[in-house]
């Protein structure tokens, strides 16, 4: 590992400049092939992590979840790793050319779906010979663009389920929802007959019953809009299901200057996915909303409720998950709704039910907490997390061992501001 990572330095330490077009390309070639080799090494062994239970060390359940809290890998590219790594053992051409270089990681997640155990199961049924569509579909991946492999998967997997999904409408229905630095949302759905139904006529009677003169608004944008409202109308009547305790809505922090100051204000308010919005806009949502006051110093509104209390207030957990975002514990990204409010100090131990005492963690890391782990928070608004041996887990990508010797990763869970805008 040392003299691959002395390599590396030296490539970067390289002067690129005098090179032009051709000698680029050059260049650029192996380090494909070399970027293809390493990314089937991280498969490898993600594979020998997920058969060892590994993930468990540092208080996680599957390869999946760690590659997110410790890798900062995307949810879909955590998957599509740890899908490459479970189908090595059963399409070992496709593991020779990965190992290789030969296969793109993203080519050999999508062959790793016909050794999914559905899959498996299928062809046991049939007789189907899964090595020999290895071979095959790995000459395509070896030869074709991704768009073909991807192409030559699915014909494969059609017809070897030509009877199509399951009577069950829910089998065949997904929607991915993908949140953008900027806070924005994108994301797709396939959704059956019914389903669909169901959903785009709710969709076209808010369309339709928001038409007006001179609407200059396309057809896409109509539909978007009614989205929008359909969501708004559903949160207003208080008939979603209650998510720990209280009913959703839209969150919004913002400090009381910038509230009250007529300004814009642009990155001023805070959504609770951490998305920055204007105080402009803030107030608008005020203006149809109820306003909490949080004040997580000791001059506001008292939040330590004594020894009587056992339970957090719900003005105390909203406070917390102001301040915390989510499950606190090391690379969790668990979210708010999910989560417990923890007594760092036990109750039962003289611990006080208030904001200082408090920690959120999803019910997995709350009982981990509660079975050796520890989590504490810093003076500079930093959560840590300990092993019951003692370790800290640190996430992030670093060259230092498993000793915690190394600096901590990031953790953005700080102290937020002190006004809460619910809508």
């Amino acid at each position: 590992m040392d003299e691959l990572l002395a390599s590396v330095d030296a490539l970067a330490a390289e002067d690129l400049s005098p090179l032009f077009g051709p000698a680029l390309l050059e260049r650029l070639r192996p380090l494909l092939v070399l970027a293809n080799r390493i990314d089937a090494e991280i498969a490898r062994t993600v594979a020998e992590c997920d058969g060892v239970g590994a993930a468990e060390h540092d208080g996680l359940k599957t390869m999946g979840s760690w590659l997110r809290g410790h890798g900062h890998l995307s949810d879909s590219e955590a998957a599509r790793v740890v899908r490459a790594a479970r189908a090595l053992t059963h399409l070992p051409a496709m593991a020779a050319a990965f190992a290789a270089g030969e296969v793109t990681a993203e080519q050999a997640a999508v062959l790793g779906t016909i050794a999914e155990p559905r899959m498996l199961a299928l062809a046991a049924d049939q007789g189907v010979d899964v090595a020999a569509f290895d071979e095959l579909l790995t000459g395509v991946a070896r030869q074709r663009p991704y768009a073909d492999t991807t192409k030559a998967v699915r014909h494969y997997a059609d017809r070897l389920d030509a009877d199509g999904p399951e009577p069950d409408p829910t089998e065949g229905r997904r929607l991915s929802i993908t949140r953008h630095a900027d806070g924005s949302v994108s994301g797709r759905f396939d959704l059956d007959a019914v389903g669909g139904e169901r959903f785009t006529t709710a969709v076209e009677a808010i369309t339709q019953a928001g038409r007006c003169a001179a609407d200059q608004r396309t057809r896409t944008q109509q539909q978007a809009d009614a989205l929008v409202q359909l969501s708004d109308t559903a949160l207003a009547t208080g008939a979603l299901p209650v998510l720990r305790g209280h009913k959703p809505q839209v969150i919004v922090t913002i400090d009381i200057a910038d509230l009250v100051d007529p300004a814009t204000g642009p990155g001023a308010g805070r959504l609770a996915s951490g998305a920055l919005i204007s105080a402009a806009r803030a107030r608008w949502l005020a203006c149809d909303g109820a306003v909490t006051r949080v004040v997580l110093g000791p001059d506001g509104r008292p939040l330590d409720y004594g020894r009587d209390v056992r339970l957090f207030p719900a003005h105390v957990r909203r406070a917390a998950e102001v301040r915390d975002g989510g499950c606190v514990f090391a690379g969790c990204g668990a979210p708010t709704w999910w989560c417990d409010v923890h007594h760092l100090v036990a109750w039962i131990d003289g611990g006080p039910t208030d904001l200082d005492n408090a920690a959120l963690l999803c019910e997995r890391h709350h009982t981990k907490v509660h079975h050796g782990f520890r989590v504490e928070r810093q003076p500079d608004g930093r959560w840590r997390t300990w092993r019951p041996d003692g370790t800290q887990i640190l996430t992030g990508p670093r060259i230092t061992g498993p000793d915690g010797t190394g600096p901590p990763g990031p953790n953005p869970r700080t102290t937020g501001p002190p006004v809460t805008t619910a809508a």
